[in-house]
């Protein structure tokens, strides 16, 4: 049992889904999941409905923790854990009706899946019973973004009669009769309410470390798993002073640029026989020409770096751009990183070094 069990839902006008939901899982599922912390994603309406109907001595969630003796639950959610998505101007949405909408709550739902899972003590349970539609979408593809092993996906089903109906909020320990709109009894009992596990994909691994340590939105996340599913393509762009691979800009700084763009002109330009490059074979003209191109002529460092490179690439130098080459693509792309690695060929004493992927897959910009 993991120490932290995190119980996150997206919920609408429907506060009942949270108990429901808690129920099910503590109550019902053995072994139990007895949530330490309860997350809400919601709208400015639907965080005042949670307000009113879950919180506090009369609230819905104490009520189910004193009925079914689960005590764990009552202080498992405030107002704190209560994350309303916010529009472009900061203020709480009271609904989600336009796509920038829609788009500030993905990114809000993506952030606080990757924040609860950035614990290995955290086990996360995300149910996506509520709320708009594309808001369980969103909280389910995060889920597949950045979930674990321990990490689960469900919807809560109910009978539609009992379905949002104001006075039922969980099954009572001993079933009792509400009536619905129409007057008709209904029946109120432990197996009204049944927690349905959804299988999910577990794409964690294929995330660049940026992403899983540092905020980013719902579009950069899945564009990186974009980028892993498809074709490697390569971008040195010496025109912008940029390198994308596989549809991810990768952080360099000019001179390894520079290196970058050596060996993929020699991969998109020569035979395969003649691509491959060690250190004491490498151009440092065709090098330092690049790197002019970077920076303008007569920069200041153009002169430094000639004077190293005076006599050809020095081996700790070559080896020192390789690695931080290869640290930076992996720091970007994650597990996709290992087409755009700069890798070795050969035995020694004959080791070579080049790109491993192949020429069409490479663009060159001036």
């Amino acid at each position: 049992m993991y120490p932290h069990r995190v119980l996150l839902v997206v919920t609408g006008l429907s506060p009942q889904v949270v108990t429901e939901t808690a129920f099910a899982l503590a109550v019902q599922q053995q072994p139990p999941f007895v949530p330490t912390e309860i997350h809400l994603v919601t709208t400015a309406e639907g965080a005042e409905r949670a307000r009113l109907t879950l919180l506090g001595e009369e609230g819905a969630l104490g009520a189910l923790a004193d009925e079914w003796d689960v005590p764990g639950l009552r202080s498992a959610l405030d107002e704190s854990r209560i994350h309303v998505v916010t529009g472009v101007d900061g203020q709480p949405l009271p609904d989600i009706l336009i796509p920038e909408d829609n788009a500030r709550a993905a990114d809000l739902i993506t952030e606080l899946v990757r924040r609860l899972t950035a614990s290995p003590a955290t086990a996360l349970h995300v149910s996506i019973a509520g709320g708009r539609k594309t808001m369980g979408f969103f909280a389910g593809y995060a889920l597949s973004l950045y979930g674990r092993p321990q990490d689960a996906l469900s919807h809560v089903l109910v009978p539609p009669e009992l379905e949002q109906h104001p006075q039922f909020f969980f099954p009572p320990r001993r079933p009792r009769v509400l009536f619905g709109r129409d007057t008709k009894p209904i029946r109120a009992e432990a197996s009204a309410v049944r927690l349905a596990s959804i299988p999910f994909v577990r794409l964690r691994h294929g995330l660049p470390d940026r992403l899983l340590a540092g905020q980013a939105t719902y579009a950069e996340a899945v564009g990186s798993v974009g980028a892993v599913l498809g074709a490697p393509q390569l971008l040195v762009d010496l025109a912008q002073g940029r390198i994308v691979a596989g549809g991810v800009a990768v952080p360099m700084p000019p001179v390894q640029i520079a290196f970058a763009a050596f060996f993929a002109e020699r991969r998109a330009m020569l035979p395969d026989g003649e691509v491959a490059v060690s250190w004491r074979d490498a151009d440092p003209k065709r090098f330092l020409e690049l790197y002019a191109s970077l920076v303008g002529p007569g920069h200041p460092t153009s002169a430094r770096i000639a004077a190293l490179l005076a006599e050809g690439m020095p081996k700790e130098w070559f080896d020192e751009r390789k690695a931080r080459h290869n640290k930076l693509v992996e720091a970007a792309l994650g597990w996709n990183a290992a087409p755009y690695r700069i890798e070795a060929t050969g035995r020694r004493p004959h080791t070579r070094f080049r790109l491993g992927l192949p020429a069409d897959a490479i663009t060159l910009r001036w």
